[in-house]
């Protein structure tokens, strides 16, 4: 009885080590695929992380931030998430004294027509219209750095499915060895004691 249940749970162990492989070989692919398609979605937008001059405005938290970037092409999330935060949304704040795009359009649809004609009204129209497409560009480059990011743990995630391959296959391994020795225990005859 003993062989049957190490055979029973071996073989369950042997399909499990099979369905991470699967696992891992399907998370590999996924990691690779997202790598490249965001890299590849990035690059097409031609951008050159900034450097020297463009830094010289911002914060030092923000200058900090991207440094380590500066004059390189944006292909990649940690990239995207860093010119989104530190550059975009910093010249964002700058020209809108801190203010969302939504608090600028409301102050604009709250005009008149004759104060949205007036020359203050058209630079509040100009403030609106250059939130509007900064707050646009960020969401899609923080789309990219999510993205990004979903790849990466499903490459940590591949890993991890190979190592518990590997460890069920070794499990499993040793569990028919232990199933052969029970087997030809329970099969040795036993002395009788009179």
């Amino acid at each position: 009885m003993r062989t049957v249940l190490d055979k029973l749970i071996s073989w369950t162990g042997l399909a499990l080590a099979v369905v991470l492989l699967a696992a891992g070989g399907l998370l590999t692919w996924a990691n690779v695929f997202i790598d490249d398609q965001v890299e590849q979605q990035l690059t097409m937008q031609d951008i050159t992380m900034p450097e020297g001059p463009a830094l010289e405005s911002l914060s030092a938290e923000d200058r900090d931030a991207l440094e380590e970037y500066a004059g390189t092409p944006l292909d990649s999330g940690p990239k995207a998430k860093a010119f989104a935060d530190h550059y975009i949304l910093a010249h964002m704040n700058a020209s809108s004294d801190g203010r969302s795009y939504e608090a600028v359009s409301g102050e604009y649809n709250a005009m008149t027509d004759e104060e949205k004609a007036s020359e203050a009204g058209q630079a509040m129209a100009g403030l609106r219209e250059s939130l509007f497409m900064g707050s646009t560009l960020r969401g899609l480059l923080l789309y990219g750095y999510a993205f990004a990011t979903i790849g990466t743990i499903a490459g940590y995630a591949a890993i991890a499915a190979f190592a518990g391959a590997a460890v069920m296959l070794v499990l499993a391994a040793l569990g028919f060895v232990h199933a052969r020795r029970t087997r030809t225990t329970e099969s040795a005859p036993v002395a009788a004691t009179v």
